[in-house]
């Protein structure tokens, strides 16, 4: 990465629902701070208003203007900082040039996309370039899939340090959540139903395990995301299927596999939602297991889609409002395992205050993009993942600043 830049941070897509919620933490958070950044999106005017509401500390910021289509305009916004924060999405639909100019001017990059698919046409196209350039690309910088990637990592340390040795499998389980859902990821999710629907590439990208692995190493014991309700003995309660766990496993495998397989060639990982024991827990999980499977399916005709969208769903640029976000929260369970020596069971918790999906998610992705502009890292140009690039220096930074917490029990 380039060490003489203009500025730090350039956060891109500024002035959308979760864009203005990063301006806002990082007016607020770094206020008084050495952190050179700037404002950039495609309206002056949405750029200039969203300044006007930001603290006194950020009225001197710069503003970039630039198509997200324009590539020569995004190179040369790449050419002056260290790093891009993009909130554009969806992001088949309008991050990927963005990506492209940052491979090519060896400028770091954050998003919060949760599109498998997209990841893998990016991975396809840019990997080597971005090797070569020094470029430090990270995807699924928020809620999917910070929690579960560094939550993964963390039992693993934790596991290596009490026993010598890493998981053989690690389970992650929603304990309790609560949040509300924006236009831009319902559109997100849409357009990935809708690509998958139509291409059958990009389904099987949706439904392999390993299809985020390097291409020759899309091989494990994982099968394909279970779609049902089954029971779990290590939580003592039956589980559901988790809408994220789609990306956040893929992401996880990912991580074990570009790092030299940390975790072993072997390693096992899975996510669901504990929807609790006995009669009252299965009906539950049959319930939402059956609710999340009409909802996907019904995604997949435009009708149904636009349907949705006209009459129950938010729009884009809105989501959950302040107190809401505040209130929000969530708590996840980790299960870590070894093979052959059932009575060593490591158990932990990541603990997120606010909005799982704004409130904490902004916060996630601000100090992600500040964690790859002002922290020393071991890792050069590539493709990463959150916990493959800066596992243990993020997590300190979001136990500090964001109400991100890993712990065992």
């Amino acid at each position: 990465m380039a060490q003489a830049r203009e500025l730090d941070l350039v956060l891109w897509g500024a002035t959308g629902f979760t864009g203005a919620l990063v301006a806002r933490y990082l007016a607020e958070q770094y206020a008084n701070s050495q952190l050179r950044w700037a404002l950039g999106g495609r309206s002056q005017k949405k750029l200039e208003d969203l300044r006007a509401s930001l603290p006194e500390s950020a009225q001197s910021l710069d503003i970039i203007i630039a198509d997200s289509h324009d590539l020569d305009a995004l190179n040369t916004i790449a050419a002056r900082t260290r790093v891009i924060c993009s909130t554009v999405g969806p992001y088949a639909l309008h991050g990927s040039t963005l990506v492209e100019a940052c491979v090519a001017q060896g400028t770091d990059y954050c998003d919060l996309t949760g599109e498998p698919h997209w990841i893998r046409r990016m991975l396809d196209a840019h990997e080597v370039t971005a090797q070569k350039t020094g470029a430090r690309i990270v995807h699924c910088c928020g809620f999917d899939s910070i929690p579960s990637d560094i939550g993964c990592w963390f039992i693993n340390e934790r596991m290596r340090e009490l026993h010598g040795q890493a998981c053989s499998e690690v389970k992650l389980r929603v304990r309790k959540m609560s949040g509300g859902v924006s236009g831009g990821t319902v559109a997100s999710l849409f357009n990935v139903i809708s690509e998958a629907s139509a291409d059958r590439a990009t389904a099987r990208v949706m439904v392999h395990p390993y299809s985020l692995n390097p291409a020759d190493e899309q091989t494990g014991p994982d099968s394909a995301e279970a779609k049902g309700p089954s029971y779990d003995p290590d939580c003592n309660a039956w589980i559901t299927p988790f809408v994220m766990g789609a990306i956040n496993t893929k992401v996880v495998r990912r991580t074990n596999a570009i790092g030299g397989y940390p975790y072993g060639d072997h390693f096992r990982y899975s996510e669901a939602v504990n929807m609790g024991a006995g009669v009252k827990g299965w009906l539950r999980a049959v319930a939402s297991s059956v609710g999340l499977g009409l909802v996907l399916t019904a995604a997949r005709f435009e009708f149904a889609r636009n349907l949705m969208t006209r009459h129950w769903l938010p729009k884009p640029g809105s989501g959950p409002n302040e107190k809401q976000r505040e209130a929000g929260f969530f708590n996840l369970k980790l299960i870590g395992k070894l093979d052959g020596n059932p009575s060593i069971k490591l158990t932990g918790t990541v603990h997120g205050k606010r909005d799982p999906g704004y409130g904490a998610t902004s916060r996630m992705l601000a100090e992600s993009a500040v964690c790859l502009a002002q922290d020393k890292l071991d890792v050069g140009g590539g493709f990463w993942t959150p916990a493959s690039a800066m596992a243990e220096p993020l997590a300190k930074r979001l136990a500090e600043h964001a109400d991100v917490t890993f712990s065992l029990d």
